[in-house]
């Protein structure tokens, strides 16, 4: 089957094209541009390009899978309001995948053998990070935090992106059994730099 995946976590805007067989994921077209203020603009093109050159329609999508962080809310938002359009339209599943889990799979894939922390620039000098054992499962996090705060100790995997092969294995055995998708919910592990404003003051009579 083929899964179109997408992440906007990150700075880069990613789309691809993965087919889904039995065992093996086979990307067939992705297009990755490294742009944190382009997520809403490149999003969209990218994945109508994805599918082009993968010789598809969005018609042969059986189902999105969607990045959905940690990351910042302007990212995140339009990756995921992007997926759950698609999927509605569609009228096929869509399913979250945390970005930092998608990374680790990628790590593993790549044939890491130890237990390790993957590590996202979170700006505003922190980052994001979770721990994962040797075969890729979480164990702690996802958190943010300054860089000196992580285990010096720990192995750490620091990736700029997921692909769209790490984000599809990742969702791969609720897709391959057809299982009903979480709600396409943001990791947004901080609080928004909005703030409600308060009451007005009164002015006092002269």
């Amino acid at each position: 089957m083929l899964v179109l995946a997408i992440d906007t976590a990150t700075p880069a805007v990613t789309a691809g094209v993965v087919e889904l067989g039995s065992e093996r994921v086979t990307v067939l077209a992705e297009r990755v541009t490294h742009d944190a203020r382009a997520h809403g603009e490149l999003l969209t093109p990218h994945v109508l390009d994805a599918v082009s050159r993968a010789g598809a329609t969005l018609r042969d999508l059986a189902a999105v899978v969607c990045g959905v962080g940690p990351g910042p809310f302007t990212g995140l938002r339009a990756g995921i309001v992007t997926a759950a359009a698609l999927a509605d339209s569609l009228d096929v599943p869509a399913y979250p995948v945390c970005s930092l889990d998608a990374i680790a799979s990628d790590a593993v894939a790549d044939g890491a053998d130890a237990p390790f922390l993957v590590v996202t620039d979170a700006r505003r000098r922190e980052v994001y990070w979770a721990a994962y054992d040797r075969e890729g499962h979480r164990s702690r996090g996802p958190e943010v935090a300054a860089p000196a705060a992580l285990d010096p100790a720990a192995r750490r995997v620091e990736h700029a992106r997921p692909s769209p092969a790490g984000l599809a294995r990742t969702a791969a055995t609720a897709i391959r059994a057809s299982g009903a998708p979480a709600p396409l919910t943001p990791l947004y592990l901080r609080r928004p730099d909005a703030a409600v404003p308060g009451a007005r003051k009164r002015v006092s009579a002269s």
